[in-house]
């Protein structure tokens, strides 16, 4: 993605945060006869490989598995996000822009064939997205129904290879704007405003140009 050096973030904990906490994921395959995109919850496994990888399964009849297995998929993960009007800054020499967070992550997606890792990956999937509910289901895999259901999805595993972290969330302008802008979003109570303020008031400091200048970035 388009990434300015005053948006990006590297952190790998940071970015293994994000997606924990934004499981909910857009995967991106291009090698079939058209792009295809499928909306999936991941859980990371931190440990496995270099970067982490990437657990998660689909439905077998979702075709995209079989153009994607042993090729590079582009998976991503977004926050909240919002639009910001040129008004709230108070400044003339300003435009619209948008203020957003998102994690994109790269690398070769492995159709898991072992049933025993199947299964593993299952049961953490369901451990995973339970765990916060008062009494959890729990995955079996001896009834008749529940094999049934298993030979109607596809797990698999994408050891992450490359990871681009974006906090869009005005940077580049001086601090009195970004005050601002927080100022307004306040007044919102819908969720992505809320998460945004959050963000900008993290502690983010405004960074300068590559010519020494802040300033409003139309292109996001």
């Amino acid at each position: 993605m388009y990434l300015p050096r005053h948006y990006a973030v590297t952190d790998r904990q940071q970015l293994h945060d994000f997606i924990k906490a934004n499981g909910f994921g857009i995967m991106f395959s291009g090698n079939g006869p058209e792009p295809v995109a499928s909306h999936l919850p991941f859980i990371l496994d931190e440990d496995a490989g270099e970067q982490g990888t990437l657990l998660a399964h689909m439905a077998g009849a979702n075709r995209q598995w079989r153009h994607a297995n042993g090729q590079t998929v582009l998976t991503v993960f977004q926050g909240p996000h919002t639009y910001v009007s040129p008004t709230w800054y108070q400044d003339p020499e300003t435009v619209p822009t948008w203020n957003y967070v998102a994690v994109h992550v790269y690398g070769t997606l492995k159709v898991v064939e072992d049933e025993q890792q199947f299964h593993q990956i299952i049961s953490r999937l369901t451990d995973y997205y339970e765990a916060s509910l008062p009494q959890p289901w729990k995955a079996e895999f001896t009834s008749e129904y529940a094999q049934q259901m298993m030979k109607r999805i596809v797990v698999f595993e994408i050891e992450i290879e490359k990871m681009q972290g974006k906090w869009k969330l005005n940077q580049n302008h001086p601090e009195e704007r970004r005050q601002r802008v927080v100022d307004v979003l306040k007044t919102y109570t819908d969720d992505n405003s809320k998460g945004i303020v959050t963000l900008m008031e993290s502690g983010l400091e405004p960074e300068a140009d590559g010519d020494g200048q802040v300033g409003d970035t139309p292109a996001i």
